[in-house]
């Protein structure tokens, strides 16, 4: 990327690393010695070689040496506990034998130490299961060595694909999961049904689009401000924009629906004004086109791509622990093997055991500011009692919340939708005391009448639906959240139609906040996001803006500079050379040389190291980039920093950097782009770059 400067000669060469130290110690001795000392030879090359070999190179050493990064890591998430999960996910992708075997040894020596202890009592069950544990864990490493020897590696996606039954994930949770909703995109782009399912998409941001434009209408209204005519003006145009790319005679390519249905639709854009109900007939039609046609949904769920899905959603079942590849059913610490995660077929059955009492009220409410926007907050303090077990949290709900879980559990069981009354939304005073406490109290008797007995016998499912809405965690909205995030009548553009889909279009370079910009091409380097549709990527930087907002508010680079500015505080530098003689010589004398770790020690320092990365990775963004996805993107970045070369590499970038910004008025990257002249693949960029300028000046 630089061009004019390559460190393969410094990174691959100890002779050449150690003449390049030299120059540049020198060269910092000119700068910082007296010129009477800088005289005395014998005393520079001493000093020289002091520097070179004695600080220079080991610090180098050390710093790129990837046996120090992983612990670095670990140190890092100390305060993060390994689950069993991601550790059994690294051993499963691991493709280093040097890794599992040492696992393995280490689970061998665990046994002999279990099987030697005389226990009795209590304490012999505990012993019987983390021996079970272990053993467990020792098969699955040499079932993983023996396939890696053999070099029949298993494509558990390919596997899976002809294992049996998969998951089956309906239509309407396909459309409404931003990481399930790429991959229908994709295969609806290959059977050349992608305008329905743009149509569809574009109708619900249209619908909450004219919502919201005909309540600020209103609101308008109420306070004698006119502007109807422009507010309907805008519902027109963008309603018949949605008519003309989609259903006219001209649309290319067109959704196929009833004609009749599409004339009953322009004779009311024609002679009525546009509601945000006008499209919904039409929809549902689309819709259940998409979910019955063979060419679309149902021959999607036999697809390579839906397999792909379920890998992302991490609801795949594990073939690993099928057969007798890595076992017959043995279990660690005595959880069942076969699916890591349930699939929606199985979610359904959660919480619905009689012996599981679910109870829950409203116990405050208060009004939160969040960047200038104010919305009532409820706090929902949760009970849930079992045979032997009590829980009890609070979580917290908007009203919006609240009623996107009602369209959710009103559609899926349409027997609510007569039963359960949510109270109904307000306009304008919305945050006044005396109407919060109303509605704490209509929102209470809601959730009491849910939560009876009987509701809960009469729909054995919906207690999933419950459970999920009452857990302590962000509420994951269905379809009203969905078209939430649509952006509001935006207006088509003649750029591809790959980079806009239904005005999904993502400009990397207009946003002024540059740590969010760099976050956002971290994100596409490390996870592949630009193979990605817009969309998808559209949701991660709305993701990112969040997080960073959420962190640092919008003055994240104060809070870098800041922060830059403490590190170099006077303070701050007396107390790093502290500890710096407090590690080297405690209490004063010159600590030990430090054991040699061995290659076992080694590789389990990188098994743990990946385990801790992947235990740390939140849920939210599996969910916006999907589980596979996200594993081999971390996994990606923790092998990045196993090359002793690479790491050196970055090393002299950063030291390089370092000194330029310590001595500005000293040209020192001149000075390092000469140091660095004697690599040959400088001289063969210079030859080329010479060999293309030729015709050119010949010309001129």
């Amino acid at each position: 990327m630089e061009k004019d400067v390559c460190r393969d000669l410094v990174c691959t060469s100890p002779k050449d690393e150690e003449g390049f130290l030299r120059d540049l110690c020198e060269v910092l001795l000119y700068l910082l010695l007296p010129p009477g000392d800088f005289q005395n030879k014998i005393m520079r090359y001493f000093v020289r070689e002091i520097l070179a070999r004695g600080v220079l190179l080991p610090l180098i050493n050390q710093l790129s040496d990837p046996d120090y990064i992983n612990q670095y890591i670990i140190w890092m998430i100390r305060d993060s506990n390994c689950n069993y999960e991601a550790f059994m996910n690294i051993i499963k992708l691991s493709d280093n034998i040097g890794e599992l075997e040492a696992v393995r040894d280490k689970a061998v020596e665990e046994l002999q130490y279990l099987r030697s202890l005389d226990t009795v009592g209590d304490d012999i069950n505990t012993i019987k299961n983390q021996i079970n544990s272990l053993l467990f864990v020792k098969k699955v490493c040499d079932s993983r060595i023996q396939r890696l020897q053999s070099g029949k590696e298993i494509n558990t996606v390919k596997l899976a694909a002809n294992f049996g039954k998969l998951c089956t994930v309906p239509l309407d949770s396909i459309l409404v999961d931003n990481v399930a909703l790429q991959f229908f995109m994709d295969y609806m782009q290959q059977t050349g049904g992608q305008a329905h399912l743009f149509f569809w998409m574009t109708v619900e941001g249209y619908r909450v689009t004219a919502q919201q434009q005909l309540e600020v209408l209103l609101s308008r209204q109420k306070d004698g401000k006119h502007q109807t005519n422009q507010t309907k003006g805008l519902l027109r145009a963008a309603a018949v924009g949605i008519y003309e790319q989609y259903l006219s005679e001209k649309a290319s390519p067109r959704v196929t629906v009833d004609d009749y249905l599409v004339a009953k639709l322009a004779d009311t854009l024609n002679h009525e004004d546009p509601t945000p109900e006008i499209f919904d007939d039409i929809q549902r039609k689309v819709y259940e086109l998409m979910l019955r046609d063979e060419r679309f949904y149902p021959s999607f769920r036999q697809n390579a791509l839906y397999v792909r899905m379920l890998a992302e959603l991490d609801m795949l079942k594990d073939p690993s622990f099928r057969g007798s590849d890595d076992g017959d059913g043995e279990s660690f610490n005595g959880s069942p093997t076969g699916s890591i995660n349930l699939s929606l077929d199985d979610l359904s059955n959660v919480s619905s055991d009689d012996s599981v009492q679910l109870h829950a009220y409203i116990s405050d409410t208060g009004v939160c500011n969040d960047h200038g926007k104010t919305y009532a907050l409820y706090a929902i303090t949760v009970h849930r009692r079992g045979l032997n077990s009590e829980e009890m949290w609070k979580t917290y709900r908007r009203y919006s919340d609240f009623h996107d879980f009602h369209m959710r559990i009103t559609e899926q069981f349409e027997n609510l939708s007569s039963i359960l009354k949510l109270p109904g939304k307000k306009t304008f005073n919305n945050m006044d005391r005396d109407f919060l406490e109303k509605r704490k109290k209509d929102l209470n008797a809601y959730l009491q009448l849910l939560l009876t007995p009987e509701m809960m016998k009469a729909s054995p499912a919906l207690a999933h639906y419950v459970y999920d809405f009452l857990e302590n965690k962000a509420y994951s909205k269905g379809k009203g959240d969905f078209a939430r995030k649509v952006p509001p009548l935006i207006p088509k553009t003649d750029s591809d139609p790959e980079h806009c889909r239904v005005s999904a279009q993502l400009d990397d370079t207009v946003d002024d906040n540059i740590p969010l910009r760099v976050m956002l091409l971290l994100m596409d380097e490390v996870f592949d996001l630009k193979e990605r549709n817009q969309w998808l990527r559209r949701n991660i930087k709305n993701l990112l803006q969040q997080l960073i907002r959420a962190t640092y508010g919008d003055t994240i680079n104060r809070k870098i500079v800041d922060h830059v500015d403490w590190m170099t505080s006077p303070e701050q530098v007396a107390d790093l050379v502290k500890r710096f003689r407090d590690a080297f010589w405690p209490n004063g004398i010159l600590a030990e040389t430090v054991p040699c770790r061995d290659k076992a020690i080694r590789m389990r320092t990188r098994v743990a190291g990946k385990t801790k990365l992947l235990s740390i990775m939140p849920d939210e963004l599996k969910h916006i980039i999907g589980a596979e996805t996200t594993r081999k993107g971390i996994l990606r970045v923790f092998e990045m920093f196993q090359h002793n070369q690479l790491n050196r590499r970055m090393v002299y970038v950063f030291l390089e950097g370092f000194l330029e910004t310590l001595f500005p008025q000293y040209k020192f990257r001149e000075l390092f782009n000469k140091l660095h002249s004697r690599s040959k693949q400088i001289q063969k960029y210079k030859q080329k770059l010479q060999t293309t300028q030729a015709p050119s000046l010949q010309k001129r």
